[in-house]
């Protein structure tokens, strides 16, 4: 299997890593990918759409919220919602 080598690539890898993480119902694993892509989705001006999806997998939680992957994500959602 070849790794990445650039922006498609590095798409289509951490939508793999949340399907994985989806069937194994490994939800932090599922967040952080979810978080790596919208930031990627962020960088290429797909603010909306990086926006649902992330927000979509951080409503799941209902609890450690104190963690670094959901402060993470949290922080990325209240950016997203900002941009015009």
């Amino acid at each position: 299997m070849a790794l990445p080598t650039g922006v498609d690539d590095a798409q289509v890898w951490y939508a793999r890593a949340m399907q994985v993480a989806r069937q194994q119902s490994a939800k932090s694993l599922e967040l952080r990918a979810a978080t790596s892509l919208a930031r990627l989705w962020q960088q290429q001006g797909q603010v909306a759409e990086a926006y649902v999806m992330l927000a979509e997998i951080y409503n799941w939680f209902t609890e450690g919220f104190d963690t670094v992957d959901l402060r993470t994500a949290k922080a990325l959602l209240a950016e997203l919602q900002a941009t015009p």
